[in-house]
């Protein structure tokens, strides 16, 4: 059976990465897709665990070739999502998380059918703000033009499936762990996990 496709997008700030991570931990059948980049690697991070990062040569090379399902510019920074492995996961019955902003999870809502969006909020800008300024990794500078896009992003939630309000983390993992769980308790999902048990309580 044919896996689903999430797209999860927020804001830099509003926990994404972290709620993902954590509802990855305790899903089962669900993979988190690796994004291709070219901005460069922060500290801690791996190559092919957090993005694949290649230079921007390759990076057009690869988008010419067409091999990206999407792509965007963000703060000058290239980021796009392997067309072929995704759909390989998806073929091979996985659902697939893909952390992505709203320009991205515009383009692939029209070439798939197949999609649950997801945009998390944070409670407040204020509250997002001081998120940036602990995580102490960008300037002063580069902060405010992180305030400048989530204002940006943030005026797209309305396109999505579903919002989140990152105000309390558990409960925010909740939520998002509940919309998973919801999607495979639909009657496609069931009919093909329980065909057997299915067609013994309706036969005579």
């Amino acid at each position: 059976m044919l896996g689903t496709l999430y797209i999860i997008s927020a804001p830099s700030g509003c926990g994404k990465t972290s709620l993902v991570n954590a509802m990855l931990q305790s899903a089962s059948n669900m993979l988190l897709s690796i994004s291709y980049t070219t901005r460069a690697m922060r500290p801690g991070e791996q190559d092919g665990v957090n993005y694949h990062y290649v230079t921007p040569e390759a990076f057009d090379e690869i988008a010419v070739a067409e091999q990206f399902l999407e792509s965007a510019n963000v703060f000058g920074n290239c980021y796009g999502t392997s067309r072929s492995k995704v759909e390989e996961q998806l073929h091979s019955g996985y659902d697939v998380v893909l952390e992505i902003d709203w320009q991205g999870a515009r383009q692939i809502r029209c070439s798939f059918a197949n999609v649950v969006s997801i945009f998390i909020l944070p409670p407040s800008k204020e509250i997002l703000l001081t998120r940036l300024c602990s995580r102490r990794q960008d300037s002063v500078e580069v902060i405010q033009q992180r305030m400048a896009l989530a204002h940006d992003e943030m005026a797209h939630c309305g396109e999505y499936d579903y919002i989140i309000i990152n105000d309390n983390f558990d409960y925010a993992l909740a939520d998002l762990n509940a919309i998973v769980h919801a999607r495979r308790l639909r009657v496609a999902h069931q009919l093909h996990r329980f065909e057997h048990l299915i067609a013994k309580l309706c036969s005579d």
